[in-house]
């Protein structure tokens, strides 16, 4: 199996750059793709505003997120999950829908034929990358990045060595990288791997 999309249909919109210094915001992501409509990393943000406006200026309302993706467990990535009542929630073993645990493994997972989950421990051992195929090139979000500058070592990886080794398969693929603290940029020499 190919870590690719099998199709690149799907949009991408930022909703929200994180950011790390004094404060701390996740990255937060929308991915439609025929029925789903994914919001990735709800977590901590300034103002739920912050979420909530850019998505209904995009015409859509939290009723009509059909699925949310935690790349880890940090409550800054998660945190403002709850603003999804109708969501299924994924994370690296599992996706939950109201009181349903569905077991499985988050690599090679399909949300649909141009969005995949693949896991990439080394910031936490249980994180994921989302793999998004769109018109213009494969888009990941990752934590296996902050931000464009890196940093090259994460202060806080479990396993410094799986990162750099997700950081390189990432890069094998996407066009885009969409971290877990920053805006999104494309991968060129400059990018710590």
């Amino acid at each position: 199996m190919t870590d690719i999309p099998a199709a690149a249909s799907a949009s991408f919109d930022l909703l929200t750059a994180g950011y790390v210094g004094g404060r701390v915001a996740s990255t937060v992501s929308l991915v439609r793709d025929g029925d789903l409509c994914l919001v990735i990393d709800p977590g901590m943000v300034a103002d739920r505003a912050s979420i909530l406006d850019p998505l209904a200026a995009l015409g859509v309302a939290p009723g009509d997120v059909t699925d949310v993706v935690f790349s880890h467990h940090h409550p800054d990535h998660t945190i403002n999950a709850a603003l999804f009542p109708r969501a299924r929630y994924h994370d690296h073993w599992a996706f939950y829908e109201g009181d349903v645990w569905t077991t499985r493994p988050a690599e090679g997972y399909e949300l649909s034929p141009s969005v995949r989950l693949i896991e990439t421990p080394g910031h936490t051992p249980q994180d994921i990358t989302t793999l998004i195929g769109t018109p213009d090139g494969v888009v990941a979000a990752t934590h296996l990045w902050w931000h464009a500058e890196g940093p090259v070592e994460d202060p806080y990886a479990t396993d410094p060595a799986a990162l750099h080794a997700g950081r390189e398969r990432v890069a094998a693929l996407a066009t885009l990288i969409v971290p877990g603290h920053g805006r999104p940029f494309p991968l060129d020499a400059k990018v710590p791997r």
